[in-house]
């Protein structure tokens, strides 16, 4: 029996972007994304290993050499909007949060269940590691487009910056194409309430 179940849920490509190494955190615009098995062809973020940082100090010392279940930061054309708003900015440019991927009509898409996974018509594979915590850095890019606005960022996208994931299966992702939404089949754990106080 599968454990993994396709859902009617589906996500357009709307914006494909990479981060060159040495250029900072903004992303650059691409009509494709080449994926293999170390993430996205021409990544900042691409790699099987990677040092670890402030998502995993409660088990890895900064710096420690780890898996990389970050080779792709996916965001929603909804929540960019909404987070948009919430700063009274007229538009967030998916480049200027580093975004590979921005998928329009995928609901919720920053709470999607971790190892959930999201296939492209080729059979690319995406597998969801967890939200990406909504952070300072892309404050200062945006801080760049509309000054006196950097500061907003952080708060702003509480809830909203989408997730990273790490790629299953190679394949190409173009501008215009559909992303399934493949859910673990699994009910929440139950003492979820408890972790979190």
């Amino acid at each position: 029996m599968p454990a993994l179940k396709a859902t009617q849920f589906r996500g357009e490509i709307v914006f494909l972007g990479l981060v060159e190494p040495g250029t900072g955190l903004a992303s650059r615009p691409r009509e494709r994304l080449v994926l293999g098995f170390e993430g996205a062809e021409g990544e900042a973020h691409s790699g099987r290993t990677r040092a670890s940082c402030s998502r995993v100090t409660e088990q890895h010392e900064i710096g420690t050499e780890i898996a990389n279940t970050r080779q792709v930061t996916i965001l929603s054309q909804e929540e960019l909007a909404e987070t948009a708003f919430v700063m009274h900015l007229p538009q967030l440019m998916p480049e200027w949060v580093g975004a590979n991927i921005v998928l329009r009509g995928l609901p919720d898409l920053t709470h999607l269940p971790p190892s959930s996974r999201l296939q492209g018509p080729d059979g690319a594979t995406l597998v969801i590691d967890m939200e990406n915590r909504a952070c300072v850095l892309p404050g200062k890019v945006i801080e760049h487009h509309h000054p006196g606005a950097g500061a907003r960022y952080k708060p702003a996208a509480h809830n909203r910056r989408g997730v990273v994931a790490w790629v299953e299966r190679p394949g190409v992702l173009e501008l215009g194409q559909e992303l399934r939404l493949h859910i673990p089949d699994q009910r929440a754990w139950e003492h979820m309430a408890d972790v979190r106080g």
